[in-house]
């Protein structure tokens, strides 16, 4: 009798060694996507872009970020609001002493009763640092507190911010319960009649013809111009002097006329001495 023995199944072929080309490639896990765009600007002291509207409200909490005063003292929008009696004005200005910011601060200085009389608090709001909005304010006897935001945090915030580190000049105006009453670029002189129209006060109407030349000769210096293009400005534009029409000029003038006349006066009396 034959025995018949089963054949041993042949063995499964070993897995191929892998190759070059996949050596080092592991299949990365793939992730959900948030859909939130990492690159978004930090706006408003969040990690959210809010757009002010005119007639909306704005959560002052963290509005802005910190900023701080020309005396030095740190604050928030949200203090200064809880601070006024009917709400918070912000102008913004590019450069501290420079011809057009000089005037658009003086004008809110020469308005500044009225302008205030509903309970709003007025702030200047630039790039400038503790120590040029303090000479800035000391030298244009400015009754309102400057307030100084280097990293233009509130400036951004309010939508003035100009790239790539520029300041827009405008006016923000904001009440109590955070109600965004304005929100506007424009002139010296307009950013005025802004706040003047909001709080309805005839007698604080700005005279715009009477500072037009005065505007268009600040708006179109160079040294404006590329301060609100964000470009570097000589330090010197912070102190140099005002020479149009001050009272420096006025007695310079009346000495050189006092030299003048005591020039003639000597002549005179050179030509009534007699002959030798």
């Amino acid at each position: 009798m034959v025995e018949l023995r089963k054949r041993k199944a042949p063995a499964e072929a070993a897995p191929a060694p892998p190759t070059k080309k996949n050596l080092g490639k592991a299949a990365a896990p793939k992730t959900k996507d948030s859909g939130v765009d990492k690159k978004a600007a930090v706006a408003n002291g969040s990690s959210s872009k809010t757009a002010v509207v005119v007639g909306n409200s704005i959560t002052l909490d963290g509005f802005g970020g910190e900023i701080e005063t020309n005396d030095g003292e740190k604050t928030t929008l949200k203090k200064l609001v809880e601070e006024s009696k009917g709400g918070v004005v912000l102008f913004t200005y590019p450069k501290a002493s420079t011809p057009g910011c000089t005037t658009q601060a003086c004008l809110f200085r020469d308005q500044f009763t009225p302008l205030t009389s509903t309970g709003f608090s007025i702030y200047g709001l630039s790039r400038d640092s503790p120590k040029s909005n303090t000479t800035f304010k000391t030298k244009q006897n400015l009754p309102y507190t400057l307030l100084c935001d280097p990293s233009a945090t509130l400036i951004s915030a309010i939508g003035f911010k100009k790239a790539p580190s520029g300041t827009t000049r405008g006016v923000f105006v904001v009440d109590k319960e955070g109600k965004v009453l304005a929100a506007e670029p424009g002139g010296p002189a307009a950013t005025v009649e802004v706040v003047s129209k909001l709080i309805g006060e005839g007698g604080a109407a700005v005279d715009a013809g009477a500072t037009e030349k005065v505007n268009d000769a600040a708006e179109g210096s160079k040294v404006e111009q590329e301060v609100e293009e964000g470009k570097a400005v000589p330090e010197t534009a912070e102190a140099a002097p005002e020479t149009n029409g001050t009272t420096e000029e006025k007695e310079e003038d009346v000495a050189q006329a006092e030299v003048a006349a005591d020039v003639a006066d000597s002549a005179k009396i050179i030509d009534d001495i007699p002959p030798v």
